[in-house]
């Protein structure tokens, strides 16, 4: 199943989240401990200027949480604005780390909504993107986590788009930012707002079938 495609906490709090998620990949066997990560001084040592704790309004979540670390990039800024990073503790890391949030749907119940945000990447081995996941209490509606267009190795500042439906019954929409395996990722500007319909989403709701023939020339 894909990164974060289906709930894994109560939308309840933060702290919640984090537990149900510690929870869970324990159950599945795929958290580390402490002595695997093997941690080198180099990807430990702070940057200037750069936090290790999540921004304000968002937390640090995944299959390995522990794996991953999260917070405020002032070094690494974007006409201005200081960025959030996401950064594996090794250059190896089984499983996958997010910064996350997740919000009520009802500002956005029955509108079309895109997240869009600017990503930096380096060294990235496995896979990043940003993603959103529209739920309607423990079911997901609606997805898309970018694995089909993922950000991989390392790539200058790229606006990234998500655009989905957020039903009028939908009860919560999360998202972020994610990384499976090691490298680190910066993001900067990001937006969630609602968009005219002539904005294509960019997957479809789970079980939704296409209205049209898609790529019958193999071109993309």
């Amino acid at each position: 199943m894909n990164p974060l495609g289906k709930k894994t906490a109560a939308q309840t709090s933060h702290q919640a989240y984090r537990s149900l998620a510690l929870a869970s990949c324990l159950f599945l066997g795929t958290c580390l401990t402490t002595a695997d990560l093997g941690m080198s001084n180099l990807l430990l040592a702070q940057a200037p200027n750069q936090t290790d704790q999540a921004p304000a309004g968002w937390f640090l979540a995944g299959s390995n949480p522990a794996g991953y670390r999260t917070g405020v990039d002032r070094a690494t800024a974007y006409e201005g604005r200081p960025s959030a990073y996401l950064q594996s503790n090794a250059p190896a890391v089984d499983g996958f780390g997010t910064m996350m949030q997740s919000i009520d749907a009802e500002a956005y119940a029955g509108k079309r909504v895109r997240l869009r945000a600017l990503v930096e990447s380096q060294d990235v081995t496995s896979w990043a993107g940003m993603w959103m996941r529209v739920d309607k209490q423990k079911t997901a509606v609606a997805f898309d986590n970018m694995q089909g267009r993922a950000i991989t190795g390392t790539h200058p500042w790229s606006t990234y788009d998500v655009v989905l439906d957020v039903p009028q019954d939908a009860t919560s929409i999360s998202f972020g930012v994610l990384l499976t395996g090691g490298g680190k990722v910066w993001v900067n500007h990001v937006t969630l707002e609602p968009v005219g319909n002539e904005i294509q989403v960019t997957a479809p709701a789970p079980g939704q079938l296409s209205k049209t023939p898609a790529n019958l020339n193999f071109n993309e």
